[in-house]
């Protein structure tokens, strides 16, 4: 069984969408950051999910996602990832029948707000909001699991 996530990532250039969307608190850390693969334990809100990914090429690579029990994930992530865990606040608003996802980062990476868009393929078309900006799917220092050994507030 193979899973395929298609996904884009933006910079935020304003504010504009924040009244638009109720925030979920997501914790997540890591268990490995290696660039062919990474394992991932998040916390959303009261719910929780281990994820295994492969390398993206163009926006593309393998995922899998588990739901897991809440006090394990919390565990996990304090005792057994990497440091610092990527604390965001995360939005989701609909736009021209597509879903955009707005992480507001908090803790070493305060200041860094990025969208994602997940397509259903490589090429599709979508019409963005006026509120996106450059397109930094390819630059790796974006990845949530590069942010934990390079913060944003490092840079």
């Amino acid at each position: 069984m193979k899973n395929i996530e298609t996904e884009r990532k933006f910079l935020v250039t304003s504010g504009d969408w924040k009244n638009i969307s109720k925030g979920v608190l997501y914790k997540q850390g890591y268990l490995s950051i290696d660039p062919g693969r990474t394992v991932r334990v998040r916390l959303e809100g009261e719910k929780a999910k281990l994820t295994i990914k492969g390398k993206k090429i163009n926006g593309s690579g393998d995922e899998f996602e588990y739901d897991i029990p809440a006090d394990e994930a919390s565990y996990i992530i304090e005792h057994l990832c990497l440091k610092p865990a990527v604390e965001k606040i995360r939005y989701k608003i609909n736009y021209k029948d597509n879903v955009w996802e707005i992480d507001e980062f908090l803790g070493e990476n305060t200041g860094l707000v990025l969208a994602e868009i997940e397509l259903e393929f490589p090429d599709q078309h979508f019409e963005k909001p006026p509120w996106i900006g450059e397109d930094v799917t390819e630059d790796s220092k974006y990845k949530n699991a590069n942010l934990v050994k390079s913060p944003f507030t490092k840079w």
